[in-house]
């Protein structure tokens, strides 16, 4: 199978199967290339509705080269996370899927900084130094994301303040996702008077509201659900009988 970087005519085979509508297993097994590198290059480069051979093979070179220019000679790759080609490479690809979930590219890229960082915490000058940005993008961008509930600030030992992503902030955006869908749903309610329920608005306003219900009580309930799993703790695989 071969390995090494995507070529330019594979970016055009890889156009040519996404227009017939071809899975990504599929082009790959016709590149002889793993899935996971198919659906990388497209999910990095517009996704399958806008990727373009040759702006994807342009953006892959200039990425190339921005990289060559910040790295020092022999710099190491991080602790925990493998070769560090691989790890810079999974790092554009979670940045590109945040902002396809519709965060902001700053916000995207300090999100996946965080995530990905072994300690899952930043200073405001680490993030900078880490994505080559202003320390006044890193303030905007973690001021968004913390009115999001995706990350919260602490102090550490040398009163420095720091960014943190753990499960519990993914708790806290989860429940502050469900209590924003719900605030929907009760605007739409209120419309429901103003227009009157059975009128074709009113009908309309009272389906959204019930929907939004659902989702926002099935969201805080999975989300409870779910932090009630990651925090209990494993039962002994050889506990002792209670009775002879």
């Amino acid at each position: 199978m071969p390995g090494g970087r995507l070529t330019q005519a594979e970016r055009q085979q890889i156009a040519l199967g996404l227009a017939d509508g071809l899975a990504y297993a599929e082009i790959a097994r016709r590149l002889e290339r793993p899935t996971s590198t198919i659906t990388r290059e497209v999910t990095r480069n517009g996704g399958p509705t806008a990727y373009r051979a040759d702006l994807a093979h342009r953006a892959t070179e200039r990425r190339t080269h921005r990289r060559r220019q910040a790295a020092p000679p022999g710099a190491r790759p991080q602790a925990h996370g493998g070769d560090a080609e691989a790890v810079h490479e999974y790092e554009e690809l979670f940045t590109t899927v945040m902002m396809q979930s519709g965060l902001p590219k700053m916000m995207s890229r300090v999100m996946a900084g965080l995530c990905l960082a072994d300690s899952g915490s930043l200073t405001a000058s680490e993030l900078a130094g880490r994505l080559q940005v202003s320390p006044a993008s890193v303030s905007k961008a973690i001021t968004f994301l913390e009115g999001q509930g995706m990350v919260r600030r602490e102090r550490d030992e040398r009163r420095r303040e720091r960014y943190v992503v753990d499960d519990d902030v993914w708790y806290q955006s989860m429940m502050a996702s469900a209590r924003s869908t719900a605030h929907i749903g009760d605007v739409a309610r209120q419309g429901v008077g103003v227009h009157g329920p059975g009128t074709p608005v009113g009908n309309r306003l009272q389906n959204i509201s019930r929907f939004l219900d659902f989702v926002s009580e099935s969201t805080a309930r999975a989300a409870e659900q779910a932090r009630a799993v990651l925090h209990a703790k494993p039962e002994s695989a050889t506990e002792p009988d209670s009775a002879d």
